[in-house]
């Protein structure tokens, strides 16, 4: 079971409490996960991700395991705490301004 934490205001839109549960098919990357979480919230389709390019939105941001994956390419395997479980994968809302 994959582990999805998200930001408030996408927690809202989904309507769920908490993190998001989700059972994904190796190999497990950041594109497979967004897939399925976008097929079990169809509401969130665009808001992570354009539709079209299914590029990450400029103020979105992912991380696990201390680690910055917004940059890594969606087809790399997660970090194998992240597939175990141990691990969740945290989706931010980054902030601009000054």
């Amino acid at each position: 079971m994959i582990r999805v934490k998200l930001p408030a205001h996408l927690r809202r839109l989904a309507e769920v409490d908490g993190e998001v549960g989700l059972d994904v098919a190796p190999p497990v990357t950041l594109a497979a996960v967004l897939d399925a979480l976008e097929e079990r919230h169809p509401v969130l389709r665009g808001t992570i991700r354009d539709h079209g390019t299914h590029r990450r939105r400029a103020f979105v941001r992912f991380f696990a395991c201390e680690e910055d994956l917004s940059h890594d390419s969606p087809d790399q395997s997660l970090p194998a705490a992240v597939v175990a479980g141990s691990e969740p994968l945290l989706v931010v809302g980054a902030m601009a301004g000054g």
